[in-house]
C-alpha cells in the first residue's frame, strides 16, 4: 500500500524557519499533483500549497511570500519551505499525492500523510 512518510516539523519561534518533507514509500507509476494541508485546533483542515507534476505552484494568501512549495521528482520528494513563521501557523501538517498506481489510467488515487506538528511560539 502506499503510505506518505512526512519530517521535519517541530517548536520554533516567531520569525523562524523550518522545511517540511514527504516521501512516498509503496510502488507507484506517478505522480500527478502533490499538496500540503494544514488542521489548527478548533478549525477545518485547509490548503496550503499545491505543486503540479509541471512544477505550477499555488499558495493559500496567508502563506504567499512565507512559504515555498517544492517536489524532487527523482525522489518522490514533497518539501514546504516555511519562512517567517507566525503563531497562526501553529497547525498539523498533512502532506497529499494525487498518484496513478499503475499504467491504467482508472489506477488514480488519493494519499495522505499521518500529519506533522508544527508549532510557532510567540
Amino acid at each position: 500500500q502506499v503510505q506518505l512518510v512526512e519530517s521535519g516539523g517541530g517548536l520554533v519561534q516567531a520569525g523562524g524557519s523550518l522545511r517540511l518533507s514527504c516521501a512516498t514509500s509503496g510502488s507507484i507509476f506517478s505522480i500527478n499533483t502533490m499538496y500540503w494541508y494544514r488542521q489548527a485546533p478548533g478549525k477545518q483542515r485547509e490548503l496550503v500549497a499545491q505543486i503540479t507534476s509541471g512544477g505550477i505552484t499555488n499558495y493559500a494568501d496567508s502563506v504567499k511570500g512565507r512559504f515555498t512549495i517544492s517536489r524532487d521528482n527523482a525522489k518522490n520528494t514533497l518539501y514546504l519551505q516555511m519562512n517567517s513563521l507566525k503563531p497562526e501557523d501553529t497547525a498539523v501538517y498533512y502532506c497529499n499525492f494525487v498518484v496513478r498506481k499503475y499504467y491504467s489510467a482508472s489506477s488514480i488515487d488519493s494519499y495522505w500523510g499521518q500529519g506533522t506538528q508544527v508549532t510557532v511560539s510567540s
